[in-house]
């Protein structure tokens, strides 16, 4: 068997890391398998569609490295297909099944079609063709619906979490072709799942209600069924519903903040499913070699954000030298540093990283103001527990500072031990002072190279600026 995956969102906005995880599970499981990637736009309805945001969907994949391998031809990168643009196709699949008898049209409106539980009473499930035929001629509003058994138990063979029954009667007649021609979702899903081959629907536990309804359609089709796999809910941290308030990001959003795409395909990927070795730390080609369904869970999954962040800053470790620095100099020179103290700067900061656009945070110092240097000096004194004044320290550093003959890490090293040996104090009663006088903070990267990227006089203004 040919593994043909697929990966469906709506064009309602921008991809979460939820939505997301799925797409990542599929192109991993069909790159496992030497098998293809199909990306499909279900986009027929229309009240819920954003403009922009298919455009937004596919330059979401692409950073991510998420290349589909068919659809339409748009001179360039396959375009996505389109459940829109694919209405004849529905409408004819579902007149297929109205010949075969196995759907009907259905010419009840609003509340009286419904039984007291809601459901579909059934009322023109039993009219006779001749009867439904003549009210179709006569151009009779009417949609259609699936036939669907009264009896038993409709049957899911899932590869997460084997098998599931749902007993028929709860399912009624349901729409598949809406009166407007338009397909309903589970019958345009069945269809296009169908006629493009897709081997394994691989989606999201919150999909596993649609799929008896799906099963039903596919053997309205007598049709093979593919291998369905529900992979498990990702949650908030607190155990609650997946947003973007409990702490998860668009795509969008860490793409704009410097995030690594190969750390957040990383990290998602483990959300429900584990390496063989328990390895945790892996390139997509490691991944692509290891992901497939036998290691999925089926017990929902926590979104942790501190451990994206940590799976970001071993990738951020693991990448190329080369790679690494034309990055972070290049948001090095935006932010305006330059000369040789960016290198220092950027391989300073290369352990602390999980995204380029915390380097921003990292140099948030060079623009403190005076007031929050010096109220960030008084309470880190104090909670630091330093009761000496630590004026004659700033003065004495500032006196080697100016007599250092180049300026650089050294001259601030070497200004900052003379200081100490001038007074004879050392280690945090020397460090802790200067550091929240230059950055206000009491602790962080090394002090000379920040220090460095200040320049001589503005290190010497701000030792100048406490009162002591």
């Amino acid at each position: 068997m040919t593994v043909r995956t697929r990966f469906a969102p709506s064009p309602t906005g921008r991809l979460h890391l939820g939505n997301v995880r799925t797409a990542i599970f599929n192109w991993l499981f069909a790159r496992h398998h030497g098998g293809a990637f199909i990306l499909r736009i279900e986009d027929t309805d229309l009240e819920r569609n954003l403009p922009g945001a298919e455009a937004g969907l596919i330059e979401d994949l692409r950073w991510l490295g998420l290349e589909w391998e068919e659809g339409p031809d748009v001179g360039g990168p396959f375009g996505p297909y389109r459940q829109s643009e694919r209405g004849e196709i529905h409408s004819a699949h579902a007149r297929r099944l109205l010949d075969r008898g196995r759907a009907y049209p259905c010419f009840c409106t609003g509340e009286e079609s419904m039984g007291e539980d809601r459901r579909y009473t059934g009322a023109c499930r039993d009219l006779d063709r001749a009867t439904t035929r003549a009210r179709v001629d006569r151009g009779e509003p009417h949609l259609l619906r699936l036939m669907t058994p009264r009896e038993g138990v409709i049957e899911v063979k899932d590869e997460v979490r084997g098998t599931i029954t749902f007993p028929a009667k709860d399912i009624d007649d349901f729409v598949i072709l809406r009166a407007d021609g338009r397909a309903t979702y589970n019958f345009g899903v069945v269809v296009d799942d169908m006629l493009m081959k897709i081997s394994h629907v691989i989606r999201g536990a919150g999909h596993l209600s649609n799929t008896p309804k799906q099963v039903l359609i596919w053997g309205a089709f007598e049709a093979p069924l593919p291998c369905f796999a529900h992979l498990p809910d990702v949650l908030a941290p607190d155990g609650g519903k997946l947003s973007k308030r409990s702490g998860a990001a668009a795509v969008a959003e860490l793409r704009a903040e410097g995030a690594l795409p190969q750390a957040i395909v990383n990290y998602l990927s483990l959300l429900g499913w584990s390496h063989p070795e328990e390895r945790e730390i892996l390139s997509v080609d490691e991944l692509a070699d290891a992901v497939d369904l036998d290691r999925v869970g089926a017990a929902d999954t926590a979104f942790d954000p501190e451990k994206m962040r940590w799976v970001g800053q071993q990738q951020m470790g693991a990448l190329p030298d080369p790679v690494y620095f034309e990055k972070a100099r290049h948001e090095l020179q935006r932010m305006g540093m330059a000369g040789d103290l960016v290198d220092p700067l950027a391989e300073l900061l290369r352990s602390r990283l999980a995204t380029f656009g915390e380097i921003a945070g990292h140099l948030a110092f060079v623009k403190r103001s005076d007031e929050e240097l010096r109220d960030a000096l008084a309470r880190g004194l104090a909670d630091e527990k330093i009761t000496a004044d630590p004026g004659p320290l700033f003065a004495a550093t500032a006196s080697h500072l100016r007599d250092a003959p180049e300026w650089g890490p050294e001259a601030v090293r070497a200004a900052i031990g003379g200081a100490g040996h001038d007074l004879g104090i050392r280690g945090r009663e020397v460090y802790i002072p200067l550091r929240l006088a230059w950055t206000g903070e009491t602790h962080g990267p090394d002090l000379a190279v920040l220090v460095s990227a200040l320049g001589r006089s503005e290190a010497l203004r701000r030792l100048g600026a406490h009162d002591g």
